[in-house]
């Protein structure tokens, strides 16, 4: 088959403010634009129901960062689903602020990635960062603060009202075209 060939790809993601999740949504419609089928879960949908793993080409998993770690519905699947993912084509996209900078969008430079590769039991053979969002009036007055302090001492935005979308949405487009070289032909 050929990588023209039309492909099944599935976006499982992990979405607190919906940043991540319009990620995905992007990325799914870039995909399906490309002739291909593409699905998307969160997190709890995977976790209530088990996907259909045999269906799907490609997998790739997006999640966020807070406080310097991910939700821990995100190790629950890597740990619970880590045979399925590794069984087949498969990448994982971290979406965090840090990654405004562009020397933090490189592995060896990304802390969080390097938190996520320690801890899951799944090593994904494809990584992605993708720089997040601030949004400082739709979050809750206590995150808004604690991130404003973790902005002020990383000499980020600090503005309450700041809204502030770091996402290169072309680099997205050209993620979502990658997950489909993950595919060996047939």
């Amino acid at each position: 088959m050929s990588q023209s060939a039309k492909r099944q790809i599935l976006l499982i993601y992990f979405s607190r403010g919906g940043h991540t999740r319009k990620i995905s949504e992007a990325m799914a419609s870039r995909l399906n634009a490309l002739g291909h089928e593409c699905s998307l879960m969160s997190v709890a949908e995977a976790l209530a129901a088990e996907p259909d793993w045999q269906r799907f080409d490609v997998v790739a998993l997006g999640a966020c960062v807070l406080y310097g770690t991910y939700h821990k519905s995100v190790f629950e699947l890597v740990n619970r689903y880590q045979a399925a993912l590794a069984s087949r084509p498969s990448s994982f996209y971290c979406i965090n602020v840090v990654a405004r900078n562009p020397e933090k969008r490189v592995l060896e430079n990304n802390k969080y990635l390097q938190k996520f590769l320690s801890l899951s039991p799944w090593q994904p053979q494809d990584l992605k960062i993708i720089a997040g969002k601030v949004d400082y009036p739709s979050w809750p007055w206590y995150d808004a603060l604690m991130i404003r302090l973790i902005m002020k001492m990383t000499n980020g935005p600090t503005d309450p009202k700041a809204v502030i979308d770091y996402t290169d949405w072309q680099d997205v487009d050209r993620y979502a075209q990658h997950l489909l070289t993950l595919v060996k032909a047939d």
